[in-house]
């Protein structure tokens, strides 16, 4: 019996010695991740989590070693990424020494704050309603030389990486600089100032030109007519303003009804620019309006094939012309949808 029970225990001793210095974990993918939150999470809930997710094999062995090597006091909150054959003291000294991984913080186009708000939660720990609160305080976004108008202009749509944990000022501050990097390279702030721009105006022309159209070679003419209606002192009326002004972004036809809608944003009846821009534009949209060509366009309006490309004029009579043939046939493609939905 003795020696039966001398073999369990040799058996014992080298299982938790493989667990403890070769292999603790039992996923199958080459990684995994796990969040903790200190503020929220005790350690036994993190083994729990743990134990949840494969990472660790049992969860005595984990909370006995974090007790030894005093990982609670010295763990931080964040998010870590644990490889395959990762052993428990490997594990143990990733969150005692807070070697966090970094997360993506993903940007393409939003419309709002709000939107802002939410996708700034998908990626870091706080929640959406912090968020929106922050983004709505001049006081808040002062440090930053923006404000609840031009917000938006502070990002630029790209890939970032941060810390889980990273703060909001920390965040903000980051995309201050990428910003910043941004208008300094390829002599855009000078393009701005030949086009009696400065860079949020043109993040703000951008952003109405990246909703008008998907198509690089018409965004470009696009700005042209707006930039040629800018230099005349006319309205710009832009479609895309007036879904803004009316937080209403499932509008796919502009009916005169919306055209009197009281906002600064609506440039149907009020001249110049809005306040501030009405999505995050691309890049290659922001470029497209610095480099745009010297035209005499002052219309323009959808081609009637529904292609999504536009036909551009500088007389009102021409453009007149396509914009009837535009909704005779849009008012024909209507008639016909109905017809089959009944």
């Amino acid at each position: 019996m003795r020696k039966i029970i001398g073999v369990l225990f040799f058996l014992l001793i080298c299982y938790e010695a493989y667990n403890v210095l070769v292999n603790t974990t039992h996923f199958s993918e080459e990684q995994a991740s796990f969040v903790y939150n200190k503020e929220t999470m005790s350690l036994d809930e993190l083994a729990d989590t743990l134990y949840a997710k494969k990472i660790i094999r049992e969860k005595l062995s984990f909370s006995l070693m974090a007790k030894v090597l005093e990982v609670a006091p010295k763990a931080k909150s964040g998010k870590f990424l644990v490889k395959r054959q990762t052993s428990l003291l490997t594990l143990i000294r990733i969150l005692r020494n807070n070697q966090q991984a970094t997360v993506k913080f993903i940007l393409n186009k939003v419309r709002t704050k709000g939107e802002l708000a939410k996708l700034v939660a998908t990626t870091f720990e706080g929640d959406s309603a912090e968020y929106a609160a922050f983004f709505n305080n001049n006081d808040s976004l002062a440090p930053f030389n923006t404000d609840t108008t031009q917000l938006l202009a502070l990002f630029i749509p790209n890939t970032y990486e941060f810390y889980w944990s990273t703060s909001l000022p920390k965040f903000l501050q980051k995309m201050k600089a990428q910003q910043e990097t941004f208008w300094n390279a390829h002599n855009r702030i000078n393009k701005a100032k030949k086009l009696g721009m400065s860079p949020n105006q043109v993040y703000t022309l951008a952003s109405i030109v990246e909703e008008e159209c998907n198509f690089d070679s018409d965004k470009t003419l696009i700005a042209s007519v707006y930039l040629n209606r800018l230099k005349l002192g006319m309205p710009l009326q832009a479609c895309p303003t007036i879904k803004f002004a009316m937080q209403d972004f499932t509008i796919t036809r502009i009916y005169e009804k919306y055209l009197t809608h009281p906002s600064a944003y609506n440039t149907y009846n009020k001249k110049g620019l809005p306040p501030g821009p009405i999505c995050t534009p691309s890049p290659t949209t922001i470029d497209l309006v610095l480099n745009a060509p010297n035209t005499n366009y002052l219309y323009f309006v959808a081609k009637s094939d529904f292609s999504g490309y536009h036909h551009f004029s500088s007389t009102y009579g021409e453009h007149n012309k396509y914009a009837d043939d535009y909704q005779q046939k849009l008012d024909a493609y209507q008639k016909k949808k109905a017809k089959e939905n009944k």
